[in-house]
Formats: structure tokens, sequence, C-alpha cells
């Protein structure tokens, strides 16, 4: 094989093997655009449940031992 001949054999290997790493990285930017798309829904989601929880939290009495009874749900002992 003439040293032309084995040129071009790698020209056309490294031309294939650019393909594919041209697709694989089209795959993989298209699957990172889903991917981010998931977690910025999560995040929204995610801050949406802590708002819920605070305003639950607010809506607590601000002291335990007012209903009678201990963080642990007994009942406390002066009540």
């Amino acid at each position: 094989m003439s040293r032309i001949d084995e040129l071009t054999d790698r020209i056309e290997r490294l031309l294939l093997r650019h393909e594919e790493l041209r697709r694989t990285n089209a795959l993989l930017q298209q699957q990172l655009a889903v991917t981010t798309q998931e977690r910025d829904s999560l995040r929204a989601r995610l801050s949406a449940a802590r708002s819920r929880i605070d305003a639950l939290i607010d809506k607590l009495p601000s002291h335990a031992g007012e209903s009678g009874h201990t963080p642990d749900g007994t009942t406390h002992p002066d009540a």
C-alpha cells in the first residue's frame, strides 16, 4: 500500500469518527436540554413545596406548651 493510500484510508477513518462524534454530541446536547428542563421544573416544585410548608409552620401556635402538649405529642404535666 502506498503512502497516499494509507493517508487516504486514515483521512476516511477520521472523517467517519468525526461524524460519529458530531452525532454523539448532538444527542448529548439534547439530553442536557431535557435534563436542564427537568431540573428547573423540580426546583420550581421544591420552591412551591417550601412555601406551603412555611405557610403551615406560620399557622402553628407560637408556643408548644400552649396546647398542653409537648413537641413529642405527650400531654404536659402542668396542663
